[in-house]
């Protein structure tokens, strides 16, 4: 009762802030639990993206499936090869599917709430499966490649903004971070699966591992029973009464506090209700969404411009092509490496900051891993310490790119669309990202196959100028929204904030910093906080 007087005193009318993210300290994870455990369902969508990318790159360097799709090469160290073109198709078919339903995440939107796009992507998913594992004929791995990246863009895009939606704005960095690491745990799966059954002989090699594509469809469309909608997309789509019981099944706030909540909501939608036009040049036409669309997308970019996606796609076909040791065994550390980087970071996300540390600086580690691989494999390609050091190296880059690069632009790209376009926002920035995926998967063969230029390790020069420039883009444009709730955010940006004041801007709605601890994350003496009235709009 007492949490009830003291919410509702501080709602006496409709213009009345809301408590932020202070007054909500005292409910934990023990109270948040349910929101929680349905967000880290979701979470395990990116698995299956992950198990993908993990499967494929083994199966092109696995004699069993280049029997089958590959070509004769008594010269290399397997005797068999793929073209660059069937190598090029079959890993960027799937990134260019998945840039396809990115793309159109705002429409799906419109008719699809978020559980019935993931169910839809998990019934794309088991059919485009089938076809891969039935078929001998390039065309149909080929269609199967395709259908199954349109099944992968969805599960990334809505289990990413049913994330973003429902969980508490202290946990969202949390919970978005675990995109990563179930990216990685399916990488690693799909490798450690590879490793065992490319000693098989015929197709059961790499029919084994495709079997495990079936595995994360099947369990998500089961999950998804227990756990109710995203309450803001119920909002949006006028249905007020299944909100507020979605949201009351959400948190474990007093009535009062889901009052003021779905208040909140009402206000944010009834500010952006003036736009009439589509959503779509919406993201363009007003300064604000636009610039709120260039960082959402410029955001979720970097994680292409580190040049990640060719040691991800073609990881294994990689270290076998360059002579450097087990490629399996190399690709399983790979991944292990990553996990263990993402689950450190994950750690330190609620209590650090998101952007010039971790952004930057693993940027820079990327970009310094990659130029210093192409050096030594320059300066004294083919022997066995020349191979053990590019490993060390490739460890060093993933645990950049996984710990900091990936984790982090997931969860800054993610939390800064507007709440009217989120959908069409992050669809765009998702789509713009898969488009850089799949740019590099399709150009990588030429760069790295021995029938092509046969640059190998040397590939690692291009990617140095690329991880600087989004360095320095990050630090002087990406603003920290850590902690803030997603109307916060909203506010912050009406506010027209440099990003630089974005950290300690007071919220008229919320009162308060985004926390205590992080206002005095990495500041100086001297800094000021930023307060409504002192900003000219």
């Amino acid at each position: 009762m007492a949490d009830e007087k003291e919410v509702a005193a501080t709602h006496t009318g409709s213009d009345s802030p809301s408590p932020g993210p202070e007054a909500d300290k005292k409910y934990g994870i023990k109270e948040h639990w349910k929101c929680l455990a349905a967000c880290t369902l979701v979470s395990m969508c990116p698995f299956q993206y992950g198990l993908d990318f993990g499967l494929i790159g083994g199966l092109q360097a696995m004699v069993g499936f280049l029997k089958i799709f590959g070509h004769p090469a008594p010269e290399l160290p397997s005797g068999w090869n793929i073209g660059t073109e069937r190598q090029q198709l079959i890993s960027s078919l799937m990134t260019l599917g998945a840039f396809i339903s990115s793309s159109a995440a705002g429409p799906i939107a419109g008719v699809m709430s978020r559980r019935m796009a993931i169910w839809s992507a998990s019934l794309l998913c088991i059919v485009s499966n089938i076809i891969m594992m039935s078929t001998t004929n390039i065309g149909g791995l080929y269609a199967g490649r395709l259908l199954i990246g349109l099944a992968n863009g969805m599960f990334m895009t809505f289990s990413q903004l049913y994330i973003q939606e429902c969980s508490p704005a202290r946990y969202r960095g949390l919970m978005i971070s675990s995109f990563q690491v179930w990216t990685s745990l399916g990488s690693l799966v799909g490798t450690i699966v590879d490793n065992f059954t490319e000693k098989i002989d015929g197709r059961n090699s790499y029919l084994i591992p495709l079997g495990l594509i079936f595995i994360m469809p099947v369990l998500m469309s089961l999950g998804l029973l227990l756990i109710p909608e995203s309450p803001r997309w119920l909002m949006q789509h006028g249905k007020p009464e299944q909100a507020r019981k979605a949201l009351r099944w959400h948190r474990p706030f007093p009535e009062a506090r889901i009052d003021a909540e779905i208040r909140d909501i009402e206000v944010a939608l009834e500010t952006e209700s003036h736009h009439k036009s589509i959503p779509v040049w919406d993201m363009f036409r007003d300064p604000v969404d636009r610039r709120r669309t260039v960082l959402a997308v410029c955001g979720l970019t970097v994680q292409g411009a580190s040049g990640a996606m060719y040691m991800i796609a073609y990881g294994t076909y990689f270290f076998r092509m360059a002579g450097i040791g087990q490629p399996f065994e190399n690709s399983c550390i790979l991944n292990g490496v990553g996990i263990v980087a993402i689950l450190i970071n994950s750690a330190l996300i609620t209590n650090f900051g998101r952007r010039r540390v971790f952004l930057v600086s693993g940027l820079v580690l990327c970009g310094l891993a990659q130029l210093l691989t192409a050096v030594v494999y320059t300066v004294n390609p083919g022997t066995k310490s020349t191979g053990q050091a590019i490993v060390a190296l490739a460890v060093i880059y993933i645990f950049g790119y996984n710990g900091m690069v990936a984790t982090y632009a997931w969860v800054s790209g993610g939390e800064l669309p507007s709440q009217r376009l989120r959908s069409y926002t992050f669809g765009l920035a998702t789509a713009v990202g898969f488009f850089a995926a799949w740019l590099t998967t399709f150009t990588a063969p030429y760069f790295i196959n021995p029938e092509a230029l046969n640059w190998g390790p040397k590939y690692g020069y291009i990617w140095l100028p690329s991880c600087l420039i989004s360095a320095a883009w990050v630090y002087f444009f990406l603003p920290e929204v850590k902690n803030r709730t997603l109307e916060e955010i909203d506010e912050m940006f009406e506010a027209r904030l440099p990003a630089k004041k974005f950290r300690k801007y007071v919220c008229v709605s919320g009162g308060t910093v985004a926390s205590g601890s992080d206002v005095d994350t990495g500041s100086k003496k001297g800094d000021d906080v930023v307060h409504a009235e002192e900003v000219k709009v």
